[in-house]
């Protein structure tokens, strides 16, 4: 008993550190890329001084980062400003013990699932956590001390409470499907066709929210830069604005994730490994989002919270009922 105990402690341990490394390194990289690709997009050049093709540069932004003075404004509140950064991309890197990268391996005549916490109530345990992020907008705005930092996080706070009412409805045709609320199972229940297929009306509204949930152009309301100076994190400098992004492209990631599980199969796919067919997954969300940053205006606020609740939410319902129907109707 002892023994196993160590020895699954000790793959709990490495499945921990090699996904946050990974996570890490893509994020890292995913600004590099979201750079060149938008250089492309409105015919300028992206990075490319720093190292080969400016491969180099996401180690030169942290370097910049690291050496800019940490400041905290007159009047803050400045444990909750100081906390306030890291909960959004905690919270995130939390979902991802959650997400499946692939099937079983055998390991020194051991079963080793490719997942680190496979939970039978996986797709509530990530709304859970998804819902703790607001508080990462909302405490860095307030605690700032600067009317145009509260602002920014009141839009933020907002925004996000809004679309995750529509993201959670997009999932539930998923599990009514798939039978169950663990992603391994919502993965497996896939075996002969990707949940998009039949669910296109749920993998677009989950997209659209994943846009709203991080943030991203059209739905960048919560900075706004032209008229809010950059908002919820105006008064943020060094790492601590670092963290805010770092959380933002790590979200992107998280969501690629959670849209392959849930509408492309996971893992699933012929001839490549698990993993490998996962990040080709994965890697369709983050494109498209900066695509859609580099083509589109932001909306209007009304606007925004409009095609929210009386858009979206009642084609998100209406979904529901007739996923209900044809499933009963089909026996």
């Amino acid at each position: 008993m002892g023994a196993d105990f160590l020895l699954g402690l000790i793959v709990l341990v490495i499945k921990c550190g090699v996904v946050m490394m990974v996570v890490m390194t893509i994020a890292a990289y995913l600004v590099l890329f979201e750079r060149k690709l938008l250089g492309r997009i409105q015919l300028r050049y992206g990075p490319n001084r720093v190292g080969p093709y400016g491969l180099l540069q996401s180690l030169a932004d942290g370097v910049k980062l690291l050496l800019k003075e940490d400041l905290i404004p007159e009047g803050a509140d400045t444990i909750l400003f100081l906390i306030a950064p890291g909960l959004l991309t905690f919270t995130t890197l939390a979902v991802f013990a959650l997400v499946p990268f692939g099937g079983n391996i055998h390991l020194f005549g051991h079963t080793v699932p490719l997942v680190i916490s496979d939970m039978d109530i996986g797709v509530l345990v990530f709304l859970a956590l998804s819902s703790i992020g607001v508080y990462s907008v909302a405490l860095g705005g307030w605690a700032s001390n600067s009317k145009f930092s509260l602002i920014g996080a009141v839009r933020g706070v907002a925004q996000m409470i809004s679309y995750e009412l529509p993201l959670s409805l997009s999932l539930v045709p998923v599990f009514m499907m798939a039978g169950s609320l663990s992603l391994t199972d919502i993965v497996n229940a896939q075996s002969s066709y990707p949940f998009i297929v039949v669910q296109p009306v749920s993998a677009a509204i989950f997209f659209i929210c994943s846009l709203a949930e991080s943030k991203r152009i059209p739905f960048d309301i919560p900075e706004g830069e032209n008229e809010l100076q950059a908002g919820f994190h105006t008064e943020y400098s060094g790492m601590r604005f670092a963290l805010f992004f770092l959380g933002e492209y790590v979200n992107m990631i998280l969501f690629g994730a959670l849209m392959a599980v849930f509408f492309l199969g996971g893992w699933r796919g012929p001839l490549l490994p698990g993993p490998i067919w996962l990040l080709i997954k994965i890697a369709i969300v983050p494109f498209l989002l900066v695509w859609t940053r580099g083509t589109m205006p932001r909306m209007r606020y009304d606007h925004l919270m409009h095609f929210c609740w009386k858009v979206l939410m009642p084609i998100a319902l209406a979904n529901i009922v007739v996923t209900g129907a044809v499933m009963a109707a089909l026996g």
